[in-house]
């Protein structure tokens, strides 16, 4: 399974952003699907994921600014983010599981805690840098 994250780039404060993951096979049975990121000198974080039943978790720091979604076909995830501050900069990466690995209480439980031990697939990331 391939994983490319699109859409990063350098906005000002308070702009808008659209991240695209594409994913090179059906995530139909897949439980968890998700975006993490990571600030130089911090660690990765869980900030949006959305389980099989369509339930979306997100971080206290982005709720409310950030929208996770997916197409209708299931290959694509995306990642709406407004009102965008200097502390969203960081490499984003989209991740998703392997399905049948964990049984589906454990994998939805994980993907609600937004949790990177779930996810087995990763994507290279996109850079988002946002400047005050």
């Amino acid at each position: 399974v391939q994983l490319v994250e699109s859409g990063g780039g350098s906005v000002q404060a308070g702009g808008s952003l659209r991240l695209s993951c594409a994913i090179s096979e059906s995530v139909i049975s897949r439980y968890c699907m998700g975006w993490f990121r990571q600030a130089p000198g911090q660690e990765r974080e869980g900030i949006a994921t959305l389980d099989i039943r369509g339930t979306t978790s997100y971080a206290d720091s982005v709720k409310g600014r950030l929208t996770i979604s997916r197409d209708n076909a299931k290959t694509t995830l995306f990642l709406q983010k407004n009102s965008l501050k200097p502390e969203d900069t960081a490499m984003y990466y989209c991740a998703t599981d392997q399905p049948g690995k964990r049984n589906s209480g454990t994998a939805m439980g994980q993907c609600r805690q937004r949790s990177a031990s779930t996810m087995d697939y990763w994507g290279k990331g996109t850079q988002v840098t946002i400047s005050s």
